[in-house]
């Protein structure tokens, strides 16, 4: 079934599933006692919910228990998690790659069959002696289509959701983990100085966020010569692009007066860490310095409150308070903060450690944290423009360190480029 020399005159004759050992594993972005870490905590959920596996298929669930991040492009992935060992299930377009990248063994499905995932699936359990009963799935990113697809290849088992509980397992770093977290910091420094001196009138956006992403990527290589390199980016922004957190850079020029949004997000290995800061191209006004001051000085605030006891939806109404006594709570466009490890633009993060008003997660030694506020005052107001800082924070025994070191604030911030 799984011979990749098979003689073929058609597509007929090719074969549903194969093995592609291709060349040797490569070193992975963690050690393999850390991924048994992982897939430990992940089968004490499946003894807990009585279950015979565990079929993972978001991007963060095979990333974090297999260090291999897929490209979707129309094609279904998934990792395969049995008491005993565990499986990936990937496309023929990437040829040994996932074998290579991940942790564990690997099936490779091709195109010439419909179905043929799922039946690489079905195949990973039988070859493993499984008739699955109880079958763990991600709720949280199973579309309707896939998930009646998984009932159709196993009609006789009860699909139970384990994204929660994974998620939860997540937001507790590794020493590792922590180690990767805090390369990226330091990465995302580099890049916010590359983007300070590349800020001059004239400039487009791009330009400035191009020369970020360069400095970044290539320090990325370096100190992680065994990585993949890919989706590291900048988002820089000015005058009314800086309105939204998300807003991606164009091909806008900078004008002297314009109130500019730093936001470095180098991604090493699937862990994204973040740089934003505040910045002005020449002196402020009176009220954008006013609006600027009130946003560090919550900013402040919040970094006082991470430490761990501390209660996400406590933080956030603490924070709420400064607002209020400056009138700008309605200005406010998200919340204040969230969780870092296996994330990314197009993945998502770990929704239960929110700095939001709804979360009632406390903070654990362990956990990483950002802290972000934002305002944002419409075009046509005085001090129009969005304003926001962002430092990462790792929470401790006794409090919380902060990671990022770049400087934040009028005194550190205003380019006379």
């Amino acid at each position: 079934m799984f011979n990749s020399h098979l003689a073929a005159t058609s597509v007929s004759d090719l074969e549903r599933l194969k093995v592609l050992h291709n060349g040797e594993k490569t070193p992975l972005t963690f050690s393999d006692a850390e991924f048994e870490r992982r897939l430990g905590g992940l089968r004490r959920i499946m003894a807990e919910k009585d279950l015979d596996a565990v079929v993972l298929t978001s991007y963060q669930g095979i990333k974090y228990y297999s260090d291999f991040l897929f490209t979707y492009f129309g094609r279904s992935y998934a990792l395969v998690v049995t008491p005993e060992d565990t499986v990936s299930v990937t496309a023929n377009i990437d040829a040994g790659m996932p074998w290579r990248r991940s942790y564990g063994e690997n099936i490779v499905y091709t195109d010439w069959r419909r179905d043929n995932f799922y039946y690489g699936v079905q195949q990973a359990l039988q070859e493993r002696g499984i008739t699955a009963k109880r079958l763990g799935v991600e709720d949280d990113t199973m579309p309707e289509l896939i998930r009646r697809r998984f009932r159709e290849t196993f009609p006789y088992a009860e699909l139970v959701d384990v994204s929660q509980d994974s998620m939860r397992q997540r937001t507790i770093k590794s020493a590792e983990e922590i180690e990767v977290i805090k390369h990226g910091a330091r990465i995302g420094d580099l890049g916010g100085e590359a983007i300070r001196k590349a800020i001059r009138e004239g400039v487009m956006e791009y330009e400035v966020a191009l020369a970020g992403v360069e400095a970044m990527t290539h320090e990325i290589a370096r100190t992680f010569p065994d990585s993949e390199i890919r989706d590291t980016w900048v988002w820089f922004q000015s005058g009314i692009n800086t309105d939204g957190a998300h807003n991606w850079a164009t091909t806008r020029k900078l004008r002297r007066g314009d109130i500019l949004s730093l936001n470095c997000f180098p991604m090493t290995s699937g862990y994204y860490t973040a740089l934003e800061r505040t910045m002005f191209l020449g002196e402020p006004d009176a009220e954008s310095l006013r609006l600027w001051n009130i946003n560090v000085e919550v900013h402040e605030a919040g970094l006082e409150l991470i430490k761990p006891g501390a209660v996400c939806k406590d933080i956030a109404a603490e924070l709420n308070k400064i607002y209020v006594s400056h009138n700008l709570l309605p200005n406010r466009t998200f919340g204040y903060g969230h969780s870092f490890g296996v994330l990314s633009h197009y993945y998502g993060r770990e929704a239960g450690l929110e700095l939001r008003e709804d979360i009632d997660t406390v903070l654990e030694p362990g956990m990483v944290v950002s802290m972000e506020p934002m305002i944002t005052v419409p075009e046509g107001q005085p001090g129009a423009g969005g304003y926001r800082e962002h430092d990462i924070l790792v929470v401790g025994e006794d409090g919380a360190e902060n990671i990022t070191k770049f400087p934040y604030g009028p005194e550190k911030n205003i380019v006379d480029a």
